[in-house]
């Protein structure tokens, strides 16, 4: 099994996810690096989110970078986009991330750019992988061993770039902002505020032990909470690396990823900025958001679900924008990976130039009632076979004609067999979701 998966190699920290790993990683990546191209001495920005062990972790990618020739940018506790953008801006061969994103203190993990701040290509990930092992042979020494230096720049290059993408400005705005204890806190606030927003943050004090504890984009209730009692006009929750964000509308109605979505297709449309009058989605966006761009004229190209077929999608077609359910939204003008800052900014740029409140422009997406049911199975590529199967999905579709759909998914790393139905009303959802649930788990 590959040790990279979708978003780079992640584990618990001390436990599956070693300093001695990330010791190796480090190492290996600048050796490939150097394999590739040896005309000059390589480059690495790192940066980190709040997790305590991102300390260890930190120390460990800086030993096995400059031990193997190359320099290194500490850019601290930052974003994940924020290192994508600078591993661009400073030119360097390659950018570090420790995070998990959203996942539990006790996780952290690895990810890997590639010169201009894009997803390292699989091969280049399948060298590195190779090299895990492989006895280390001609060390550098002396002046040839890397050094390191502090980014002192880091956090204000990233703003001054994000706040330079800006088609409005934010004054007379009121946000609530989540920082999970995150990547964000220190960041996020500052920037909407140089934006022009009034700012309340709420989980903007990581102590390197409470990042995303019943905070962040994945815990919700608290911003609510905050927004109505703030009388906000907004609520934007990012995850622990801030790579992705949710909103809150003034009433305290959440605003999911579909919505932020439809609101920035229609904004760079207005602004005759989005290509081909497209944006791409994956397979799990609500079926609200495609008649929402059907009626506004604009083509939607689905993926099957993860940021980096998005992002696939998006340079194979030379598009825009893109985006996931859950919040991760790429700007391709304008970013390389996702970028919850970006994404809110732009959302309440939208906010600012047309006078709208978020419930409005998030209203254009009417949401289908939706069910997802996981079904655990013995065989997932049975079920994919199974003629049963396949007519239970057909006759749900026969029901639903064209106010709904049906998708099955197999987990990519359990035996789970996903459901989901869409459908004019919760309780025909929640009956044909069981009701093919029930022909998956006896295929």
């Amino acid at each position: 099994m590959s040790l990279f998966g979708t978003d780079g190699v992640r584990g618990l920290a001390n436990g599956d996810l070693t300093p001695e790993l990330a010791l190796a990683v480090a190492s290996a990546a600048a050796r490939v690096l150097v394999a590739h191209d040896a005309s000059h001495r390589p480059l690495a920005v790192v940066g980190r989110d709040s997790r305590a062990s991102g300390e260890m972790l930190e120390g460990a990618v800086v030993a096995g970078l400059t031990s193997a020739g190359a320099d290194v940018l500490l850019a601290g506790v930052v974003p994940t986009p924020a290192v994508a953008y600078l591993t661009d801006s400073y030119g360097a061969d390659v950018g570090v991330v420790l995070s998990a994103s959203h996942n539990p203190m006790p996780d952290n993990g690895i990810k890997l750019f590639a010169a201009g701040g894009v997803k390292l290509p699989d091969e280049i990930e399948a060298e590195i992988e190779a090299l895990l092992d492989a006895p280390v042979r001609n060390r550098p020494t002396g002046a040839a061993i890397g050094r390191l230096r502090v980014a002192d720049d880091a956090v204000e290059r990233y703003g001054a770039h994000l706040l330079g993408t800006q088609p409005a400005r934010l004054d007379g705005l009121h946000v609530v902002v989540d920082c999970a204890h995150g990547a964000a806190s220190a960041v996020a606030p500052e920037i909407y505020r140089g934006a022009g927003a009034s700012v309340t943050t709420l989980a903007a004090a990581p102590d390197g032990l409470n990042i995303n504890d019943g905070v962040g984009s994945t815990h919700l209730g608290p911003l609510i909470a905050a927004v109505r009692a703030s009388g906000a006009d907004l609520g934007i929750a990012h995850d622990g690396d801030a790579d992705r964000c949710l909103a809150v509308d003034a009433t305290g109605a959440v605003v999911d990823g579909d919505q932020l979505l439809a609101i920035c297709a229609l904004a760079l449309r207005a602004a005759g900025r989005l290509r081909d009058d497209t944006v791409v989605a994956t397979v799990m966006s609500n079926l609200g958001f495609h008649h929402a761009m059907r009626d506004a004229g604009i083509s939607v190209l689905t993926t099957a679900v993860g940021d980096r077929y998005v992002l696939e999608t998006l340079r194979a077609k030379d598009l825009s924008l893109g985006g996931e359910q859950s919040g991760h939204l790429i700007f391709a003008d304008d970013a390389t990976t996702g970028d919850g800052l970006l994404t809110a900014l732009n959302v309440m740029a939208r906010m600012a130039d047309t006078g709208a409140a978020l419930a409005e422009l998030a209203g254009v997406v009417q949401r289908l009632p939706q069910t997802l049911v996981n079904v655990p199975v013995g065989d997932r590529a049975a079920v994919a076979s199974s003629p049963a199967v396949a007519a239970a999905v057909e006759a749900a579709e026969r029901e639903l004609g064209d106010a709904g759909r049906v998708l099955l998914r197999a987990s990519g790393t359990e035996q789970l067999v996903r459901v989901m139905v869409e459908a004019g009303n919760q309780e025909l959802a929640d009956a044909l979701a069981g009701r093919i649930a029930d022909v998956v788990a006896t295929a």
